[in-house]
């Protein structure tokens, strides 16, 4: 670019009126210092300010994000609460069963001497120093009581199953009487006819009765026949499924069909004197494997009185 060649316009002359201005605004800030330090101020607080906001704005923006660490922390601490409190409510449920189950053997197995009170609490107890446990070492400990649960779970599953089986057998043995609080009339072996007169081998015992009484079955078992049979009148047996038949003979009424399960004590029929009878009473037998056995020694143990 070329400029004309003038001393107003030219490069020259604008570089002198710069340097002219510039001189002027000197030597005015030196005639007006007061002016030139309120100016320099207001400069230095508008800078601060910018730099006071922008500082608020960067410990606020912290502030936030460091509540939403803080948020984020508590959410994962609920959520690991929420799961060892499920394994502790599965825990529970496992140990009440297995209370329930320990109060169940203690019933089958007739320990009634306190020492299996599962209704009391366990005493415990310790010393020493006591810590923080971590949560590492609580999920190991919680692993091992679920797994001694199981393994106790089991072995008292198995324990029952052995000891029902056994209190089934012992049902199943003909070992009541077959009429409450009565007396023995008529033994079982050979004996005088009470109708005849002469010899004749009684199968059973006889137990004194009045007609109506109820008729007991004197272990667990099925009933195999309901009706009447030739001599003994109206006549009830029971299979107890371990080779023992028991045979009730001359009610007046026959209460259970055949088929029916019936356990010990309940009521077969009533008492009569149907059949060759002289009088109301209850003929009893016993079967062992197909053959006929002294009732008494089954009876024996619980003291039934002789007539």
């Amino acid at each position: 670019m070329t400029y004309p060649n003038n001393a107003t316009t030219g490069p020259a002359a604008q570089a002198q009126q710069c340097k002219s201005r510039w001189h002027n605004a000197i030597e005015r800030a030196a005639r007006r210092p007061l002016l030139s330090a309120a100016l320099l101020l207001g400069l230095g607080a508008t800078a601060g300010a910018s730099i006071g906001v922008s500082s608020t704005l960067h410990v606020r923006e912290q502030l936030v994000q460091q509540q939403l660490q803080i948020d984020a922390s508590r959410r994962e601490a609920q959520r690991e609460l929420n799961a060892l409190a499920a394994r502790l409510g599965e825990l529970q449920a496992e140990a009440n069963r297995l209370n329930a189950l320990g109060e169940r053997l203690t019933r089958v197995g007739q320990l009634q001497d306190g020492e299996f009170d599962f209704g009391k609490p366990v005493g415990v107890g310790g010393d020493g120093e006591v810590r923080d446990m971590p949560r590492a070492e609580l999920e190991a400990g919680l692993k091992r009581v679920s797994s001694e649960f199981a393994a106790s779970g089991h072995q008292l599953a198995v324990l029952e199953s052995l000891l029902l089986d056994q209190q089934m057998d012992v049902n199943a043995v003909p070992s009541r009487e077959p009429i409450a609080g009565k007396y023995i009339t008529s033994g079982y072996g050979e004996r005088a006819d009470p109708i005849l007169g002469g010899s004749q081998f009684h199968k059973g015992i006889d137990f004194g009765a009045n007609v109506g009484d109820p008729v007991l079955a004197v272990a667990d078992g099925v009933v195999s026949y309901s009706g009447d049979r030739a001599g003994y009148g109206n006549t009830v047996e029971i299979d107890h499924g371990n080779g023992y038949v028991t045979r009730y003979a001359h009610n007046s009424k026959l209460t259970r069909p055949v088929g029916q399960l019936v356990r010990a004590g309940q009521e077969i029929a009533k008492a009569g004197s149907t059949g060759r009878s002289t009088g109301a009473h209850v003929h009893f037998e016993v079967w062992q494997d197909g053959r006929v056995v002294n009732p008494h020694q089954f009876l024996r143990r619980n003291g039934v009185r002789r007539g």
